[in-house]
């Protein structure tokens, strides 16, 4: 079978970083002789378990959740942005510039906004950070759900919202192509460190063409230096589920200080 999904879709904004990911896939799959099949119709959960699968990117919160076991670990981004480095990166938790309180105790009290409740980044990474400064199983006044982290940039543009996690590598690509959406705010505080967003396949992947793929999506970025200055990719890591098991270290830590949901 030659018609395989290739789609990734973590990254998604701006229209550059969008162009950057489809000329990457593209040239992956000129690499190993395949063809791209639509995947416009799967959501999700659909497009990382279906068999058809040839590479996607899933968040790591998830990849140990809902899909442990069910997928096979390809590689993790070797990112070079502020705040990320050799595999590595962290949410950014921001505010609006006028927003008087200073340190991130400071927040106790006030509006978070998340952009889902399975997200290492918006979630999981802001519940590990206020789990020390929360009282009686609660830090926030309220909690609202955006869906997308820039629609939680926007709640807190718009003062909908008072604190917000948001991770660095869509926040680094914001700032670059439409500064506008980062424009009043400013960074409270870093996460804890986490391993980038895994790339993913079936989990019927043999050891040899997880390799064949890894070497294919770094031989495409060879062959695309300007994908590389766009996304600020430099390299696919080899990487395992056991790399993605301090995200559930940090809940797990947070459950124990009493914090095992964030509100």
């Amino acid at each position: 079978m030659t018609d395989h999904y290739a789609d990734l879709r973590m990254y998604v904004a701006p229209d550059a970083v969008q162009h950057a990911n489809q000329q990457w896939l593209a040239r992956i799959l000129e690499r190993l002789g395949l063809n791209r099949r639509n995947a416009d119709h799967l959501d999700l959960p659909g497009l990382w378990l279906a068999p058809e699968l040839l590479v996607s990117q899933t968040c790591g919160y998830p990849l140990m959740t809902q899909l442990r076991g069910q997928v096979r670990v390809i590689g993790r981004p070797r990112y070079e942005l502020p705040h990320s480095s050799n595999g590595s990166h962290c949410s950014l938790l921001l505010t609006r510039d006028d927003n008087p309180r200073a340190s991130l105790a400071d927040f106790y009290n006030s509006r978070g906004v998340i952009n889902g409740y399975d997200s290492n980044s918006g979630m999981n990474l802001l519940r590990e950070r206020l789990a020390p400064l929360q009282q009686g199983g609660r830090f926030f006044a309220s909690v609202g759900v955006s869906g997308a982290h820039r629609e939680s940039l926007r709640w807190l543009r718009e003062g909908r919202a008072d604190l917000a996690a948001i991770d660095n590598v869509t926040y680094a690509y914001l700032a670059r192509f439409a500064p506008l959406e980062v424009a009043g705010l400013r960074l409270v505080s870093a996460s804890a460190p986490s391993p980038t967003l895994p790339y993913i396949g079936p989990l019927g992947l043999s050891d040899e063409h997880v390799v064949r793929i890894r070497e294919a999506m770094n031989l495409a970025l060879q062959d695309l230096p300007q994908v590389v200055q766009t996304l600020g990719l430099q390299a696919v890591l080899p990487a395992s589920e056991d790399d993605y098991q301090v995200l559930l270290d940090y809940q797990q830590q947070a459950a124990s200080a009493g914090y095992s949901v964030l509100q």
